[in-house]
């Protein structure tokens, strides 16, 4: 994987699937130089990814085999989850699901679809593509909503521990699961996108207030919660989202 530091909506980010013949092909069958790597590299480097403008550096990461249990809901690539987390509390997550028209990127800017996921069970709820309310993945054409997320516990404790990683009280944290290394963290993202309101039908003011509201009783008495009590205090509260019928 080879992506931009400070890049936005997926822009500039190349997967290598393979090697052929010399030459290297990507997740969606393109095959590409040892050249033109080199030269997508260099507009890296001199900042045409990047906001702003300015120069920045190429991130070059393991590429994950993503989990089996996603091969009939995702479209080449390799789905993600986000989890917005609050000052250490998560408060909305989604699955993000490639497709044909992302190119098998989890990028929903450029095609991928959106999955509300419940906080307490990792239940997947309903999808969302190109902003419209979809019960299908569009290539595979299996149901996206009732799938079972593995180690969601785990997932959660993660993102939710990212706040002491970081520091930073609002958050997106990207996480995926590895076929051969289990949950990994993809990165953190300092500006999520909204759309997973969309795909949660459901609005994240109401959630944060909360959050604060929680915060603000236990600074006034003197206490602080650990991760676990972070999440167990996200899945009691704003968990147990029926499922939205297709």
């Amino acid at each position: 994987m080879i992506k931009p530091a400070q890049g936005a909506g997926g822009d500039g980010i190349i997967v290598i699937a393979d090697r052929f013949e010399g030459r290297y092909r990507t997740v969606s069958g393109k095959i590409i130089s040892h050249e033109e790597i080199e030269h997508h590299i260099s507009s890296i480097l001199t900042g045409l990814y990047s906001l702003g403008g300015h120069r920045d550096r190429a991130l070059i990461e393991y590429r994950v085999t993503p989990d089996q249990i996603f091969k009939s809901i995702s479209y080449e690539g390799v789905p993600d989850i986000r989890i917005i987390v609050l000052m250490g509390y998560p408060v909305m997550a989604m699955l993000r699901l490639p497709t044909r028209q992302s190119g098998g990127k989890a990028n929903l800017h450029q095609g991928a679809i959106g999955v509300g996921v419940d906080l307490a069970t990792g239940l997947t709820l309903r999808g969302t593509w190109l902003n419209n309310i979809i019960a299908k993945h569009p290539d595979t054409t299996n149901a996206v909503d009732g799938v079972q997320l593995p180690y969601w516990d785990g997932f959660m404790k993660l993102a939710a521990g990212c706040y002491e990683l970081c520091g930073l009280g609002y958050i997106g944290v990207d996480m995926v699961l590895d076929q051969e290394k289990g949950p990994l963290i993809l990165e953190l993202n300092a500006r999520p996108g909204l759309n997973i309101q969309i795909a949660n039908d459901c609005g994240l003011t109401q959630r944060t207030h909360a959050v604060e509201a929680h915060l603000k009783e236990l600074k006034a008495r003197g206490i602080s919660e650990t991760v676990e009590q972070r999440v167990q205090f996200a899945q009691d509260l704003f968990g147990h989202i029926p499922a939205v019928e297709g």
